[in-house]
Parts: structure tokens; C-alpha cells; sequence
């Protein structure tokens, strides 16, 4: 549930612990750190009850009998139920709530010996208070002890490697070890397979591209699209405090697929005008492959960015960490991709763009 986790790998409890402290100090002490806990922490307050063999005997109680008169006293046991109509109603028995309020009185406990002399508690058995642990925690049969943390006020990625290296200067128990988990490790692995599945898509798509174009220079503008999409989608980042999340990431991915996508409607017309319908490749081609496409991609801008205008006002709302500021991302790209698309991409396609057969002079 916290931002960053630490694990300590030990085998010895009391030297786990002793790491475990200076793992939360040196923890503490990175800026950004809010809450830092650790899971398990020892000093819990626990009752002893040592019986003693030799008074056990000499008053002929077993050690399970002790034990378990013991635990009906003060934890109580199911005796029997009682029905009320289709209603079932466990009936318990315990001592007297009164009679369990003070540790002092648990050495007066009566236990009756099989003589039927009433004996006290403290008479067979040593009572003391002392101190313990509620759970011991396992990872992969191996003893640990976590310590989480939150981050307030700057980017998870930067704290975690703030961490890793202050954490690496803590002198550990020969044979422990520590381990980062929590969401940032989460957040960083699901950011390195979005970066290679979204690489290894890029090249097919490329390829395809590449096949469809017919020409290097017109692959070239397609991809020139790519960094107007990129200017608006990182102002918007910066806007809503700079953090790049998961959701952000895919936002940029989904971005340079409706760029490239408006980026191949007015590429492919004006392959259309020059081929199909006999245009000189020149200013007045390209002026009217504009003209002719602002329909569609300002239709695909407007529904898109109404689509996702919901998720980018409800930001920060339970359920939408993802989708946030992915719709943040897509928006401020779509105006900046679209301004740009329209009014930049044809001009550097009249410079630079080949389509049909038209000679270069006259591309220029």
C-alpha cells in the first residue's frame, strides 16, 4: 500500500531488527520521505507463563491442563449454541470481566488438582511480563522485515535511486540483505516493458510505413509529426506538476498514433492529387490537400479530446491514476499536433515532400 517498500533479508530476528532500524533511519533521512514504518516491529507487549515441571508434579496437574484452563479464562471457549428460530448463537464461557483486568491477578488464577485442592496460577508457574512480536514475516521461506514509505513532493523514481544510495552506505548484519519493492519497483518495471514493447511496434510500424510511402523523404515528414504531438503532451506534464507516470507513458504512445494517423490522411491525399487527379506538385496542391483534409483531422482532434475531457477534469480521483494522466497527456498533444499538422507539415512538404512523379524543381 506505500509508495516504496525495503525488504531486509535475514536469518538472526534481533540482528533483522537492529537493520531493519537503520534501514528506516538512513530511509527517513532522504528528502521526500513521509511515513516511513516498519511492518513488524519488535517490543510488542506480551504475558509470559513458564510452568514449573517440579510444582506440576508435586500437585499432579499436566502442563496441558494449566494451559488450557488458562486460555478459557481469558480468551473464553464455545460451550454450546443456542437456536432462535433459523438464527444460530454460539454460547461461550470466560471469566468474570472483572476478574481479568489487571495483569497483577493473573498468577491468582484457581486451578483444581485432581486431590480437588484449589492451587493459584502462581504456584506451578512463573508470570512475568515481557516483550514479543505479533507475526513473524516470510518472503520465499526467508525471514524479513519490511519498512514502506511515501513520497510527497517529488518524483518516486528520483527518491528510490536517492535511496538505494544512502541505503547502500548502512553497515549490515553479515548475511542480510536488502531488496526494493512497493509500487515505484512496480511502477519502473511496467515502465521498462512499455518501452520495449512500445519500441519494438515502432520499428514495425516504420517498416510498414516505409512500404506504403514509396518514398524515404515522405517516411521523414510522417515522423517529423512526432515531436509536434511530443511539445504539447510534455507543456501538459509540466502543468499538472511534472511526474511522468505510467499513465502519462501510455498517453504519449496513444499521442503518436492519432499524430501519425492525421499525418497520413494528408500525406496520402496529396499522393492522390498528384496521381489520381493530375495535379502539378506546388503551393496550390498543397494548399488544397489542407483545405480538404481540416474536416477529418479536426473531427478526429474534437471527438477525441470531448472523449477524454471527463477523465483529465477528474484527476487525482480514486480509480483514475492511470487514466488521468494519460487523458492529460493526449489533450495537450492534440493542440499542439493538430495546430501543427495543419499549418507546418504542409509547408515542410512542399519543401521537402516527393509525390507521383513530379520532378524536385518543382517540389521547390
Amino acid at each position: 500500500t506505500a509508495a516504496v517498500a525495503v525488504n531486509v533479508y535475514g536469518n538472526d530476528l534481533d540482528a533483522l531488527d537492529r537493520d531493519a532500524r537503520a534501514v528506516a533511519t538512513a530511509l527517513a533521512g532522504v528528502s521526500g520521505a513521509a511515513d516511513v514504518q516498519v511492518q513488524s516491529p519488535p517490543g510488542t507487549p506480551q504475558l509470559n507463563i513458564h510452568l514449573r515441571e517440579y510444582d506440576l508434579q508435586r500437585w499432579g496437574l499436566a502442563p496441558a491442563q494449566v494451559l488450557d484452563a488458562v486460555r478459557v479464562a481469558y480468551q473464553g471457549d464455545t460451550v454450546g449454541q443456542v437456536y432462535e428460530g433459523n438464527r444460530v448463537f454460539e454460547v461461550a464461557v470466560t471469566m468474570d470481566p472483572a476478574l481479568r483486568r489487571s495483569v497483577s491477578e493473573v498468577g491468582a488464577l484457581l486451578l483444581r488438582s485432581p486431590g480437588g485442592t484449589w492451587v493459584p496460577l502462581r504456584a506451578v508457574a512463573d508470570v512475568y511480563q515481557g516483550s514479543g512480536r505479533y507475526v513473524v514475516l516470510h518472503v520465499g521461506g526467508q525471514r524479513v522485515q519490511t519498512i514502506t514509505c511515501n513520497v510527497g513532493g517529488r518524483d518516486v523514481a528520483a527518491f528510490v535511486r536517492e535511496a538505494q544510495r544512502k541505503i547502500a552506505t548502512v553497515s549490515l548484519t553479515p548475511g542480510s540483505s536488502v531488496e526494493f519493492s512497493g509500487t515505484a519497483q512496480a511502477q519502473a518495471q511496467g515502465r521498462r516493458d512499455l518501452f520495449l514493447h512500445s519500441g519494438l511496434v515502432a520499428i514495425a510500424i516504420t517498416l510498414l510505413l516505409s512500404m506504403a510511402m514509396g518514398h524515404a523523404r515522405n517516411l521523414l515528414l510522417l515522423l517529423a509529426n512526432l515531436p509536434f504531438a511530443l511539445v504539447g503532451g510534455v507543456i501538459a506534464v509540466l502543468m499538472v506538476g511534472g511526474a511522468l507516470s505510467i499513465g502519462a507513458l501510455v498517453g504519449f504512445v496513444t499521442l503518436f498514433g492519432i499524430s501519425l494517423r492525421n499525418s497520413i490522411l494528408l500525406l496520402s491525399h496529396y499522393q492522390h492529387l498528384v496521381e489520381v487527379e493530375g495535379m502539378a506538385w506546388g503551393p496550390e496542391a498543397a494548399a488544397r490537400g489542407a483545405s480538404e483534409r481540416l474536416s477529418p483531422i479536426l473531427m478526429t482532434a474534437l471527438a477525441t479530446a470531448l472523449g477524454l475531457l471527463p477523465l483529465a477534469l477528474g484527476t487525482g480521483a480514486p480509480g483514475r491514476e492511470i487514466e488521468g494522466p494519460m487523458a492529460i497527456v493526449i489533450l495537450g498533444g492534440l493542440v499542439t499536433s493538430t495546430v501543427l499538422n495543419l499549418g507546418v507539415l504542409p509547408a515542410l512538404a512542399l519543401r521537402f515532400g516527393r509525390f507521383g512523379n513530379a520532378p524536385s524543381s518543382s517540389a521547390s
